[in-house]
């Protein structure tokens, strides 16, 4: 079956497109709007403002791929297609990262879960950051609209059996489950979403959005990594940009863009550093504070059958059984999911070495993993970490907390119980030194007395918020509801680093359907006027 692949289409039928790497000189490029950064926010935007008939450049510091390139192999992927090549790590070195890195941003990469932003956390938000104009009647529909243009939908075929563990576990436990919709069309059930999907069937910013801001006469440009933006007073009037090899290794040619409003979409990274980097003011010293994670802890099982959790849709079944128990700012909440089960991802997401660490790769077929991901941001001992400037670029300074390993510890006693109900012989905390436990009752009480400590547990996380928070008072944000800046006419911020918590679910839908209402009413206010 011929797959068609819609940037190769694109090209050839003549989108601007400019790789910045390959340039010989530097440039100056001009438009109504500059957006900086391709991901969910990044494209949502792009599309609207087009649309308004606005010209647009799309500026991404990494680079344009398509289905051609996405073999479906860790070795290939990771180091083309993530920050530091999947190996981003907080300033401890305590919590893995995942992030994208090129056109399409983590929306090339991610899992394809798709959830509307919990009532709970826009209730929170409401109460106490001056959040306003976000109940999620306010937004439904516009989260109604994206999940119409980005084919958001039940899966509607069975789990695949890491999946149908968690499933089982929650049935016989009588605890909440939900089918995850995924924002795919055409899905070929592969397993390899986070390699970049080879069949065009995930609707990333990459095949939908982009492309269509590039048919409305956008202009794209890749490989140029933002340095800073210029300003004086109230305005912004350029923004400055590097050329950068695919190792995005400086190169020596120098872009600048200027338009009459600016977007930030670089991620809750890369916003706060380019705004640190460019000098922009923070009376309250906000910016690159308080940035979420949803810190995630792994809990291993071995079943007698093949789980084979490296084929089939990545997730289709969650758990918000204990995210919400304790009322948003009581103990830390966790979300249950499962992650897909490739060689490298596990490798190196599991503990131990040598003879230890064989057995257990040994057994991969048979492996079933439950992720829990920590909701921070809520609880006065959950404050998130620090995005700060280095010598040598920036750093994620995120201490684990005392309310984190709390919730730790409950985190890994649920996911043991869950997988022993559905029929796991053992269950292995991923943290060093824990042994696998036969049954539900050795392991509540080796849980209960596991050392749990940076480095020794292992933490990861795909889901960076915060930074660059959104509300009304600017002694809490540096935007207001709209994602508008406080201190610059010109100047909006359009991706997760505006979330003043985690969300307690998987972001992509959320910065849809919020940009989507931040952008439609950013394009009437700029768009031309009829005369």
């Amino acid at each position: 079956m011929a797959i068609e692949d819609p940037i190769v289409t694109g090209l050839d039928s003549g989108w601007a497109h400019i790789n910045a790497s390959k340039l010989s000189e530097n440039q100056t490029l001009e438009a109504d709007v500059v957006i900086v950064g391709s991901g969910a926010g990044g494209g949502v935007a792009a599309e609207i403002l087009t649309e308004a008939g606005l010209s647009v450049i799309i500026v991404e510091g990494g680079q344009l791929k398509s289905s051609k390139d996405f073999v479906m192999e860790e070795r290939v992927a990771y180091p083309d297609l993530y920050q530091q090549a999947a190996g981003m790590k907080t300033t401890d070195k305590a919590i893995g990262i995942f992030q994208g890195r090129g056109v399409g941003g983590s929306t090339t990469v991610n899992w394809t879960t798709s959830i509307r932003t919990p009532e709970p956390a826009l209730d929170y938000w409401a109460q106490t950051k001056s959040v306003v104009g976000l109940s999620r009647t306010e937004l439904d529909p516009w989260f109604e609209k994206m999940e119409q243009r980005l084919n958001i939908s039940k899966w509607a075929y069975d789990p695949n059996r890491n999946n149908q563990a968690l499933k089982q576990g929650c049935e016989t436990l009588g605890w909440e489950h939900t089918v995850i919709k995924r924002n795919v069309k055409g899905c070929w059930n592969t397993g390899y979403c986070g390699m970049g999907c080879p069949v065009n069937a995930k609707q990333s910013m990459l095949v939908t959005t982009i492309p269509a801001a590039l048919d409305r006469g956008a202009t794209l440009v890749s490989q140029a990594q933002v340095i800073k933006l210029e300003h004086h007073n109230d305005k912004i009037f350029a923004v400055k940009a590097q050329a950068v090899d695919k190792n995005m290794k400086p190169m020596p040619v120098e872009v600048m863009f200027k338009a009459k409003h600016y977007i930030l979409a670089a991620g809750a990274i890369h916003t706060p550093s380019i705004m640190l980097r460019s000098k922009l003011p923070d009376p309250h010293e906000i910016i690159g504070k308080r940035t979420f994670l949803h810190p995630t802890l792994l809990s291993g099982a071995v079943f007698s059958d093949p789980i084979n959790g490296h084929s089939g849709a990545p997730q289709s079944i969650y758990s918000d059984e204990f995210v919400w128990q304790d009322g948003a700012d009581g103990e830390l909440g966790y979300k249950l999911e499962v992650p897909p089960i490739h060689p490298i991802l596990i490798a190196s997401k599991t503990v131990g070495y040598g003879k230890s660490h064989a057995q257990l790769m040994e057994k991969f077929n048979q492996l079933q993993v439950t992720i829990a991901l920590v909701r921070d941001g809520y609880h006065d001992n959950s404050q998130g970490g620090q995005v700060k400037l280095t010598d040598h670029g920036f750093t994620l300074d995120y201490p684990l907390t005392d309310a984190f390993w709390r919730a730790a510890r409950r985190a890994y006693a649920s996911m043991a119980e869950l997988q022993f109900a559905a029929g796991a012989q053992q269950v292995l905390p991923i943290s060093e030194g824990m042994p696998y436990l036969s049954s539900w009752n050795e392991a509540k009480k080796a849980i209960s007395e596991m050392d749990l400590a940076p480095l020794k547990t292992v933490v990861a996380s795909a889901h960076v918020m915060g930074g660059c928070p959104f509300g009304e008072d600017p002694k809490l944000a540096m935007v207001n509801s709209f994602g508008e800046s406080h201190y610059f006419d010109n100047l909006s911020v359009m991706d997760g680093s505006i979330f003043p918590t985690s969300l307690g679910a998987n972001p992509q839908l959320s910065i849809y359907g919020i940009t989507a209402r931040n952008a439609t009413r950013l394009a009437e206010r700029l768009k031309p006027q009829a005369s």
